[in-house]
Order: C-alpha cells, then sequence, then structure tokens
C-alpha cells in the first residue's frame, strides 16, 4: 500500500444558530453569545478552573471527538484577550489540564487498546491573538484547547489519498520554513532540552507507516508508555518542550519583522539562541529571504502569524509507542493533518443521526472517569440531559 496523507469525510448536522445579518462566521464564533451556546449544547464537563470539556459537533471523527477550552469567554469579553498558549495559563489551570489530559487520554489507550486497530492522538492547539478576526480559515474559537481523537485504521486504510498539495497538509506554504528549510537548525536548537523522560527519536522512525507523517518534526518517546503521563515530571517536559519552541518562533519572526539579530526579552534559553540561532548563517539567509517575501507579496504578508502559535500532539504510534511533537500552526492547518489525516465535513443529518449514539456514548463515558475524579460538574446538554443519550425528536 502506498504511503499518502489520507482524506477522509465526516458527516455533521444542521447548525442551529444564526449568524446576525452582516456579520461574518468567524467573528460570531468568537463572541460570548457562541461560546455560551457551545457550553450549553455541547458542553460535556466544567471545573471551577473554567476548563469546559465538549463535544465536536463539526469533527474529525465519527469514533470519538472531544475537546477540552479554557473558556474564558465569561470573564474576558475581549476575543484577543484570551489566553491562547499554555503559558498564558496559570499554575493551577495548566495542573488541572494535564490531569483532565491524562485522565482522556488514558481512556483512550483502554478503550482502543490496539494500535493496529486504531490511531488516537491528544492535540494541544493555540490560536494567535493577533491574527485578524474576519480572516478566512482562522479557527472559530479563539481559546486555547486540546482535542482528542480516534480514528479507526480501517476508515483511514480505505480513505482516498489526499492531495499532497492540499494547502492544510503543506500549512498553506509555511510548512517549507520549518519542514525544508529550517528542519535541521530546529532539531539542533531544542537538543538543549535536559530531558529525562521524553527521548528524542529520528524522525523517519517517529512517522505513521501509512500516512509518512509527521514530516520532519522533531519528535520524542515517552519513556515507560502511559504511566509516566501520571508523573507531574512528565508534564514539565512537556512544558519545556513547548518554551524551547517559543525562543525558536519568536527569534525566527522577530529577525523576520525588524531585520535585527536579537535575543527576545522573554528567551528561556538565551545562551542556545545565540550560540545555535543567531551563529547559523542559514538560519539568518531564511529570515532575509522571507522578509523580502513578506515586502513584496502582500497576500503572503497577511497569512503571517508574528506571535507564537503552535501545536504539541502526543500519540500513539503503530507500534503502540507514545511519541511527542511540536510544530508552528499556521493559517488552514488543523490539528490532524500533522499525522497525515485531511478532513472534509458535510453537512447530512442522517448521516450523522446514524453515527451519534454510538459517539456521544463514549463521550460520556470518558466524562465519568472525571466525574470520579471529582474535578468538577457535568453538564446537562439536551441531548444527554440525565447523563445519557437523548435521540432527536425525543429531546424537549
Amino acid at each position: 500500500m502506498k504511503q499518502a496523507a489520507r482524506e477522509i469525510v465526516n458527516p455533521h448536522p444542521k447548525m442551529s444558530l444564526r449568524i446576525p445579518q452582516g456579520m461574518a462566521p468567524v467573528e460570531f464564533f468568537n463572541s460570548p453569545a457562541n461560546l455560551k451556546n457551545l457550553a450549553e449544547e455541547n458542553g460535556l464537563f466544567r471545573t471551577p478552573e473554567d476548563l469546559l470539556m465538549y463535544r465536536k459537533l463539526i469533527g474529525h471523527s465519527t469514533e470519538f471527538d472531544a475537546s477540552i477550552i479554557l473558556d474564558t469567554s465569561r470573564r474576558i469579553l475581549d476575543p484577543l484577550g484570551r489566553p491562547v498558549r499554555r503559558d498564558q495559563m496559570s499554575r493551577r489551570q495548566k495542573k488541572v489540564w494535564h490531569r483532565m489530559t491524562q485522565i482522556l487520554f488514558d481512556y483512550l489507550l483502554a478503550t482502543y487498546p490496539d494500535p493496529g486497530e486504531h490511531l488516537l492522538l491528544c492535540g494541544e492547539a493555540s490560536l494567535d491573538s493577533t491574527w485578524p478576526l474576519n480572516k478566512p480559515g482562522v479557527p472559530s474559537i479563539r481559546m486555547i484547547h486540546n482535542h482528542f481523537i480516534a480514528f479507526p485504521m480501517r476508515t483511514l486504510v480505505e480513505a482516498k489519498q489526499a492531495n499532497p498539495a492540499d494547502p492544510n497538509l503543506t500549512d498553506s506554504g509555511h510548512n517549507s520554513l520549518f519542514l525544508r528549510h529550517l528542519s535541521s537548525i530546529y532539531h539542533e536548537f531544542l537538543e538543549v532540552l535536559d530531558l529525562q523522560i521524553l527521548s528524542p527519536i529520528a524522525t523517519t522512525d517517529s512517522c505513521l507507516r501509512l500516512t509518512g507523517y509527521p514530516q520532519s518534526l522533531p519528535s520524542w518517546e515517552v519513556r515507560g508508555g502511559a504511566e509516566r503521563l501520571k508523573d507531574q515530571y512528565f508534564w514539565y517536559e512537556y512544558e519545556q518542550i513547548l518554551l524551547g519552541f517559543l525562543d525558536f518562533y519568536r527569534t525566527f519572526f522577530s529577525l523576520v519583522s525588524t531585520g535585527d539579530a536579537r535575543v527576545p526579552d522573554e528567551a528561556n534559553f538565551p545562551a542556545q539562541i545565540t550560540d545555535v540561532l543567531l551563529g547559523s548563517n542559514q538560519f539568518q539567509r531564511v529570515a532575509r529571504d522571507l522578509r523580502e517575501r513578506v515586502i513584496q507579496d502582500p497576500q503572503f504578508a497577511n497569512e503571517i502569524r508574528w506571535r507564537p502559535a503552535y501545536k504539541q500532539l502526543l500519540y500513539r504510534d503503530d507500534s503502540g509507542r507514545l511519541i511527542v511533537t511540536i510544530s508552528q500552526n499556521s493559517v488552514g492547518n488543523a490539528i490532524t493533518e500533522l499525522l497525515g489525516i485531511v478532513v472534509k465535513r458535510v453537512e447530512d443529518d442522517a448521516g450523522y443521526s446514524a453515527i451519534e449514539p454510538a459517539l456521544v456514548g463514549r463521550l460520556l463515558q470518558a466524562r465519568e472517569r472525571l466525574i470520579a475524579a471529582n474535578m468538577g460538574e457535568p453538564i446537562a446538554a439536551p441531548c444527554w440531559p440525565h447523563g445519557e443519550f437523548l435521540p432527536r425528536g425525543t429531546r424537549g
């Protein structure tokens, strides 16, 4: 079987929300009214720290698809003032975030124990708070969130091959920066991290056999497997990878923006920035070339994310190992595409109704683990008013 990215098609129901006339969809989706509706219609669980678990109604997978979001919409009305990265969360919020992630990923591992049957991933994404609200392709909820997804391998094997030039797979052209021109420097820079649980793994060894993704990204194997996710030191190391990424991102795009080679004020690893990044002719040449393109090409310039935006994945590979990787987050590139999976969504009420009972049932099972851990309160949405799925047409 040819190794290639795959494209799957998922049904979703017709959305009940009405977007006010004259208002762009992305403007509405970031409004407090939409976030309130999301919690009331698809919310599953909320913690005192405002971490909200909810069903992804227009989702990535019909097997298991849920998210945790830091829902600050009731406290911070300015969409551009909300936390969009994990380093902007409080210590308490991060601790609960890590615990919820461990519990939900443990549910996936217990429910889908065979790596040959299911691909599992947990993907954390930041949304750049400086990105224009009305820019096409901007994610609909401007707050940090974590995705929990299971794909049946049969679905991926039987799916058609995706177009390798798909903008979602190519990060709208931005992947050439990290994956082609800066890959070796990116790897070298992150070697400064003193990691005990996360062990560096070769790019060729971390990709999925079916898709060949992720491509050219630094990756780490979790030594000790799933049990280490219960270790707070694992999450410390997970955080170190993010901090290293932020240094790389800020240094590069600051150089593109100003042309000045300098260590960012908020640097976590200043010596490594000086020695590896600013001391690299290739790093500076790529930044100069990109700077010139931004000056000459207004459309390309409008797609640049000048502030750090990332996707950090924890996934189970073909042999059952848990792998961590991290990438930039650019327009159009969804969390699944780091693993070579393009998802097309089509409005299909009948198709979604057929899969909805089993899907919701699994989401409620996962929620039970959070309830048992006494982390917050369950939400009684119309689809599960008493903790059980209620078919359409029978809801009050």
